[in-house]
């Protein structure tokens, strides 16, 4: 996607916008810094012994072939490349979070396969091979006619949905990475000493904390 200026306007930085959405939810359910650290994975497969049998059923079966999941690792790699911050979405581990996605969240199956297909229909269409055998260069003009909703064709309205939903996905599986919170320089919540307002808001508001004292408050 290097070949359009639109693309490469922040684009890191507004993908942790959709990826910050998750990392609130999981701060909101966490709480303490350590306990984000706890969750922050690589994801990869855990230890079995800690897996719930529910968990270990989904993590035993393969919902991608082969040639998906290259496509996969391609198609992350070109929305989150490495740079001189962090590694890329594949080096986070992005696809086998997408992977696992699709498993406990079926309901996404048919659109991501489908999607997936679309794409190599229409490179085979416009380059005469399947998406993942694609040059950068051929890759980044297909993805430009489905990046932008506002500019794209009607006629790629099925890759548009797709490329947009998949976005979301690469973004939330790298930014709840151990290497996209490390990316995001996320801190987690820490314990601060609070030094009372500043004194030029109390001069401002004609009250010191020698009155403060002055008043008992009964509830």
């Amino acid at each position: 996607m290097e070949s359009n200026n639109k693309l490469n306007i922040s684009r890191r930085d507004s993908l942790k916008m959709l990826g910050a959405g998750s990392l609130a939810g999981l701060t909101w359910a966490c709480g303490s810094e350590e306990t984000v650290e706890e969750h922050a994975h690589e994801h990869v497969a855990p230890d079995s012994s800690q897996l719930s049998e529910a968990d270990q059923q989904l993590m035993d079966q393969q919902f991608f072939n082969e040639h998906e999941m290259k496509t996969i690792h391609v198609l992350s790699d070109l929305i989150i490349p490495a740079d001189d911050r962090s590694g890329s979405a594949t080096e986070a581990g992005v696809p086998d979070f997408i992977e696992f996605m699709m498993k406990d969240q079926p309901w996404h199956q048919t659109g991501m396969r489908g999607g997936l297909r679309w794409l190599d229909y229409t490179c085979q269409h416009q380059f005469g091979k399947p998406f993942a055998e694609c040059s950068e260069g051929e890759q980044t003009q297909l993805l430009d006619q489905i990046a932008y909703p506002e500019s794209a064709a009607p006629e790629m309205s099925q890759g548009v949905n797709f490329f947009n939903n998949f976005r979301d996905f690469v973004a939330t599986g790298f930014f709840t990475s151990k290497m996209g919170i490390e990316d995001l320089g996320y801190m987690g919540n820490k314990p601060n000493a609070w030094q009372g307002s500043p004194p030029e808001v109390m001069e401002a508001l004609g009250v010191s904390y020698d009155m403060v004292k002055e008043y008992t408050f009964v509830s």
